[in-house]
């Protein structure tokens, strides 16, 4: 009897730490890592979120760990996080210390702009909350969405070339070549890169707008807004001179689904393959 006694202490035991375990007080500062966490069922948990997340619509009344990008250990703090969840990089060696030391986890995760980009970011997310289980159970269920995403795109090929414009109005616009996650999608999408010379972003410039003379202007739902729209975009110096300018084929897209290789990736490649 005291074998099978301490056999059920034992396994209480063990279910008391794998409880204790997951956190309660979830700081997330990428949209990513806000929708990953919601769907793995701890969006309950999160305490605060960064700027970028906007993502299920809930995350956004909920408190902000910063009113920009940037963050600071002390407002991190305010929120007494049991673990705080930020994309590799964003931050720095002097806060992650001052919140390691204040007893608080911290963990940068790494993403890579693919499928497999994503399920691993989310195993990584899983595995940072203690609830692996669910991790590969998401996964499973978002590999089967986006291969048949996939599927339909290559079975309804489309070989429009695609200019992504990055705007916060005119003062500040740039476009997206090689080697980003805008490059990533719109390739996912069955579209391709109206520029290939460059990787990362460049300015946006009049003669290489027309060089390109893309098939369509891709950009962020509050780009797009920020330029007038369509028919504002179309007056810009040399896109008359363009397929897209001619046939008014500007296109626009919300920025945190398009490019946040999320749990909705598969939503994602069908709705850009749409707009193509």
């Amino acid at each position: 009897m005291k074998k099978y006694i301490i056999i059920i202490c034992l396994l209480l035991a063990t279910l008391q730490t794998a409880i204790a375990a997951t956190p309660k007080r979830i700081i997330t500062l990428n949209n990513t890592l806000t929708e990953t966490v919601d769907a793995l069922g701890l969006g309950k948990n999160i305490v605060a979120v960064d700027v970028t997340s906007t993502y299920p619509a809930y995350v956004q009344k909920l408190p902000k760990a910063s009113k920009n990008r940037s963050v600071s250990a002390e407002g991190l703090l305010s929120f007494s996080p049991d673990i705080v969840l930020a994309a590799e990089g964003s931050v720095n060696k002097e806060i992650e210390y001052q919140l390691t030391a204040a007893g608080i986890k911290v963990v940068q995760i790494k993403q890579v702009y693919s499928p497999a980009g994503t399920y691993q970011l989310i195993k990584d997310v899983a595995a940072a909350l203690q609830v692996q289980a669910k991790g590969a159970a998401l996964i499973k269920t978002l590999q089967a969405k986006v291969n048949k995403a996939i599927n339909f795109v290559k079975q309804h090929p489309k070989k429009s070339k695609v200019l992504f414009v990055y705007a916060r109005g005119t003062g500040v616009m740039m476009v997206a070549g090689k080697n980003t996650s805008v490059d990533a999608m719109i390739s996912l999408a069955g579209g391709q890169n109206a520029v290939s010379g460059f990787n990362d972003f460049k300015p946006y410039t009049t003669e290489a707008l027309v060089e390109a003379n893309p098939d369509i202007i891709l950009m962020f739902d509050f780009g797009f807004s920020s330029l007038g729209g369509t028919e504002s975009i179309i007056k810009m110096p040399g896109m008359a001179q363009t397929n897209a300018g001619k046939n008014k084929r500007i296109v626009q897209m919300d920025s945190n689904l398009m490019v946040g290789f999320s749990t909705r990736l598969d939503q994602a490649i069908l709705q850009l393959h749409g707009k193509l």
